[in-house]
């Protein structure tokens, strides 16, 4: 008689989950560079991805400098920053850029006017996670088109009244605090945590500029002009690569208003010679990506098909069965996807799609830190 074994609903739960697991791992790329992060966490239904992103890579940094990874307070920076934005648009008469919007530099320069503070010392008013700032980006607007249409007489309590909103509405930014049993200002906790604002370095390439030199970026997130180091494409990837292999992760600039943008797939490659989305939804089935080189690149710029998107944080670095690399990305808008809130970020894509990247100037190429006069 021959026997035929009976599977239990256990058993056959065990082997769905053992066969899913399986593909999954079979469609992860192998991981090549892995560095140390805090955990994925959600900027909510705010405009503060560049905070979140750069204070995600100033954690980082804290850890590659004293060995202890903590968790900063995102909602510092923008309580910071927030301030100058109102009084920058009114000096430009109203015709400069406002919102929530910012870029990398915003950060370190927080950091340097201001110092950096714990999660647990400054929560910003609303539940981690949960933030929503859609009432307060529309009353800021509304206060600062009030101080322009006062020109000629505007009163400084005007000014005055922007602090106290925010401070209403994000709270009131700590002289000192207690943290770990130990006493600190701002300033000498960002000092504890090795960080050094001036040390930080922001690269792009673009050829409507020339290389070897800094440039005013021209995207409408720049309210602060901040400057970015111009280079060759290849040398921009470079950066990242020996960035990366040497320790060091990226603070990242890009467009991901686009089909190849995927959160909740986890990836963001270049598509176009997919017919449709189940094409490149898994590993196995990745298309064959376009060389991007320097003119197509500058071509989507100028036409406005790339366009300052989101900042994120390149945490990492990865190659699937075929030999493709990825840099891995930690994003900011949860963890809801199978990689926990992380993407594979193609070559093809990073090549297109950058914007800008920040980086410690030690991180840089040895050439690169000797043209900059790092």
């Amino acid at each position: 008689m021959k026997f035929t074994p009976t599977l239990t609903l256990a058993s056959m739960l065990m082997l769905v989950s053992l066969g899913a697991e399986a593909t999954l791992q079979a469609q992860t790329p192998q991981i090549e560079i892995d560095l140390t992060a805090t955990e994925v966490i959600s900027q909510g239904r705010t405009g503060t991805c560049w905070s979140f992103s750069t204070t995600s890579f100033l954690e980082s940094e804290a850890f590659r400098i004293t060995g202890a990874l903590h968790d900063f307070s995102e909602m510092a920076a923008v309580r910071v920053i927030y301030p100058e934005k109102v009084e920058r648009y009114v000096r430009y008469q109203g015709k400069h850029q406002f919102g929530p919007g910012g870029l990398s530099h915003d950060v370190t320069h927080a950091a340097a006017a201001y110092g950096i503070v714990p999660q647990s010392v400054y929560g910003g008013g609303q539940e981690a996670g949960a933030y929503d700032h859609g009432a307060l980006d529309g009353l800021l607007e509304v206060m600062a088109e009030e101080l322009v249409e006062q020109s000629g007489r505007i009163d400084p309590a005007g000014f005055d009244a922007v602090e106290a909103t925010l401070d209403a509405y994000l709270g009131a930014l700590p002289e000192s605090f207690e943290y770990n049993e130990k006493e600190y200002t701002p300033a000498s906790f960002r000092d504890a945590m090795g960080i050094d604002p001036d040390a930080y370095a922001t690269l792009t390439s673009f050829t409507h500029h020339p290389f070897g030199e800094s440039f005013i970026l021209e995207v409408p997130d720049n309210h602060a002009q901040g400057s970015f180091w111009n280079v060759p494409l290849d040398d921009l990837e470079e950066s990242v690569h020996h960035a990366l292999e040497n320790g060091y992760t990226v603070a990242w600039d890009a467009d991901v208003s686009n089909k190849g943008f995927s959160f909740s797939d986890g990836w963001a490659i270049m598509p176009e010679t997919a017919a449709t989305k189940a094409e490149w939804g898994t590993l196995d089935a990745m298309p064959v990506e376009p060389l991007v080189d320097q003119s197509m690149r500058q071509s989507a710029f100028d036409s406005q098909e790339n366009t300052d998107d989101h900042l994120m944080h390149i945490v990492g670095r990865a190659a699937d069965t075929s030999g493709r690399e990825y840099f891995i990305i930690k994003n900011s808008w949860g963890q809801g996807n199978e990689y926990g809130g992380e993407q594979f970020v193609s070559m093809a894509y990073f090549r297109h799609h950058t914007i800008g990247i920040m980086v410690h100037e030690s991180g840089l190429p040895k050439e690169l830190q000797k043209a900059m006069a790092r």
